[in-house]
């Protein structure tokens, strides 16, 4: 099996170490990803300048872009073979809810996925990223999984796993994507020239963690996977805008 693997933290993090070796089990490995922290990118592409890709190993390669830039890249032209399945991670802190929208990890995922590529986004649920071979283990077996059904359409899942030891995982539950209440303010500052500087707020508190949530399952120590889809189409509401149709 041929596994491309890409994150948004950079080439050189210890989640994307983790993934790596766990995939290297199991496939062939190739891992095209940033050459520096790019969290929060989403699914930006580059179309203003250039990119460049430096070779650090036979099968790490580094690209001065976005992750979804090195995904892209990597499919439609960098590498020999298109991969089987694309594995994004381990992103070190959760991607879920409203996350989703924003996180360089899931979009590195979702540009395989829109590239006919099989994709997972594998993201461990704290910042304090002490068990990343737990959050690699789980995205062994689904790797593996996906075998079995590597014949069906394209499929993109987003996993997010509690950051605890592997054995104690409580399980592993399909969920949907809960809510965040909106974005906390920006927070103002004084940079060293006196020049009035912003930074990004934190990200909402949890809103909805119903049952059948991913904050939820990630709450009660299972393995959260949410598949995704591109369309954003929201049917319900364009039948308040009838009157535009002529």
């Amino acid at each position: 099996m041929k596994i491309l693997v890409s994150n948004d933290d950079g080439f050189f993090a210890p989640g994307l170490k983790a993934l790596v070796q766990s995939m290297m089990e199991i496939g062939d490995v190739v891992v095209v990803a940033p050459n520096k922290d790019y969290s929060g990118a989403s699914n930006s592409l580059t179309l203003d300048r250039p990119l460049v890709v430096n070779q650090h190993e036979s099968n790490i390669y580094s690209v001065n872009g976005t992750p979804v830039d090195c995904v892209h890249l990597a499919i439609t032209g960098l590498l020999d073979v298109v991969p089987d399945i694309v594995v994004s991670g381990i992103n070190n802190g959760a991607n879920m809810g409203e996350d989703t929208i924003y996180s360089g990890t899931v979009a590195a995922a979702m540009e395989g996925f829109m590239l006919g590529v099989p994709s997972i986004a594998v993201s461990l649920t704290s910042k304090n990223g002490e068990n990343f071979l737990t959050a690699a283990k789980v995205a062994q077996d689904i790797v593996m999984g996906f075998q079995d059904i590597a014949t069906q359409p394209p499929f993109l899942l987003n996993v997010n796993v509690p950051d605890i030891e592997f054995g104690s995982i409580a399980g592993t539950q399909i969920t949907r994507l809960g809510r965040r209440h909106k974005a906390e303010g920006v927070v103002e500052t004084k940079n060293p020239r006196g020049q009035t500087v912003y930074w990004i707020g934190a990200a909402g508190a949890v809103k909805d963690k119903s049952s059948g949530t991913d904050f939820d399952a990630v709450e009660r120590g299972c393995v959260s996977v949410t598949p995704l889809q591109v369309d954003l189409t929201d049917a319900t509401v364009g039948v308040r805008f009838d009157f535009l149709s002529r």
